[in-house]
């Protein structure tokens, strides 16, 4: 197999590093161990949704303003910072501050990252890999996450703060994987820029200012060809979300699974997602990115279903079909927003996007609490995943009564 390039193979890194994977499957378990119910534990979902959205618009002028790498970094840190909080907080207060923290780093990599990686891509390499790289870096993520899961149930059973400890401090070793990235310049052109140790410069008309960030997000985010697929994204990335919250009750409680079991399960979650993300691309073209972004959901959404229709024991696979259907769309959805967004404001424009996605979270995981707290969590899956299947089948007639005609869009044809 052909070695990367190295910018390729930084990002790789750089992915390797952004996983929970320690403490991910036992998250929900442990947060009901310090007395918090499916309520309290949906409200800090939405809470951190609700500061994600707020934080996204100001996050992602940052990446445009000072530099993609400089918002990575602030990203890396908060989010290292509150996974080790999240070790020594036993109290509901105190999981708010750090769920806080939490979401402030997330808004701070999530349009910077994907705003990095394109414009590295177009100045040195070719932007129509950005799919394949983007995919394959997600799936470097979820092999790492998959290798790490192994370890969850064995370390909560040492001591249920442990994963956190660990988690934290592969999450800040990220730091030094960023410093050793390429900076980029705000408006795309990379230059003659080092691989390491440059600054982003200002060049005249590229520097974007507040009332231009709001002119680009308006412009670009509500076009006819893109606030369909945002829609459709956020209810869908808003299903995921919330229902991820119930797979370690759902499992544990109606198939029987144990605690320690829990590790393996996620393992075989993340390489089932690993497989899915590093093979995006070959999905993107072979069914396009509208018509994947659609088909898939609507497919995760008929899924979540099964399991209150059928047998509880249908929900894992389910669950494998719904981790590995967000792995697809993920890259699939960020190439799609990056190609219709220029150079100057992108970072801008893909958190605007992402601020979308948390604003559905914000509102669905308190709902899906207050479900689950009265009927159970099958019974909250299955709702959330009505609620996509109808949010895709009406979106996507209403997208082709806006648009005309449902033209495909070739992410190749730039």
């Amino acid at each position: 197999m052909r070695r990367p390039h190295p910018l390729v193979a930084k990002y790789y890194a750089y992915q390797a590093t952004a996983t929970f994977g320690f403490f991910w499957p036992i998250f929900t378990v442990f947060l009901l161990s310090r007395n918090l119910d499916y309520t309290q534990i949906a409200l800090l979902g939405s809470l951190s949704a609700g500061v994600g959205v707020l934080g996204e618009i100001p996050t992602g002028y940052v990446g445009d303003r000072l530099g993609r790498r400089a918002s990575l970094l602030l990203g890396a840190g908060m989010r290292a910072t509150s996974v080790f909080g999240l070790a020594i907080v036993d109290s509901f207060p105190g999981f708010v501050a750090v769920y806080a923290v939490w979401a402030v780093g997330g808004a701070f990599a999530s349009g910077a990252g994907d705003a990095w990686l394109y414009d590295v891509l177009a100045d040195r390499l070719d932007a129509a890999a950005y799919t394949r790289v983007r995919g394959r870096g997600g799936a470097v993520n979820m092999t790492v996450s998959a290798a790490t899961m192994l370890a969850a149930g064995a370390l909560y059973a040492a001591d249920p703060t442990l994963p956190f400890w660990v988690g934290g401090a592969v999450n800040a070793a990220g730091i030094p994987v960023l410093l050793a990235m390429p900076t980029v310049e705000r408006g795309g052109d990379a230059g003659d820029e080092s691989d390491s140790g440059s600054t982003d410069a200002n060049h005249g008309d590229a520097r974007l200012g507040v009332r231009d960030a709001a002119a680009v997000v308006r412009k670009q985010l509500f076009a006819p060809a893109v606030r369909s697929v945002v829609v459709g994204l956020a209810l869908f990335f808003g299903v995921v979300g919330a229902a991820d919250t119930y797979i370690q009750p759902i499992a544990v409680d109606h198939v029987a699974l144990s605690e320690t079991a829990l590790g393996p399960l996620y393992t075989g979650f993340s390489a089932v997602a690993a497989v899915a993300s590093y093979n995006a691309d070959r999905i993107e073209r072979a069914l396009g990115a509208t018509t994947a972004l659609a088909v898939v959901p609507l497919a995760v959404g008929v899924l979540l279903v099964a399991p209150s229709v059928l047998l509880p024991v249908v929900a894992m696979p389910a669950f494998v079909a719904m981790k590995a259907g967000r792995a697809v769309v993920s890259p699939i959805a960020s190439a799609y927003l990056n190609e219709h967004a220029t150079p100057v404001g992108r970072a801008t424009v893909l958190s605007a996007a992402a601020m979308c996605y948390g604003t559905v979270r914000f509102v669905l995981k308190p709902l899906g609490g207050v479900v689950a707290d009265a009927f159970g969590p099958l019974a909250a899956v299955a709702g959330l995943g009505c609620l996509l299947v109808a949010t895709v089948l009406v979106g996507r007639g209403l997208a082709a009564l806006a648009i005309g005609t449902d033209t495909e869009y070739d992410p190749a044809s730039g």
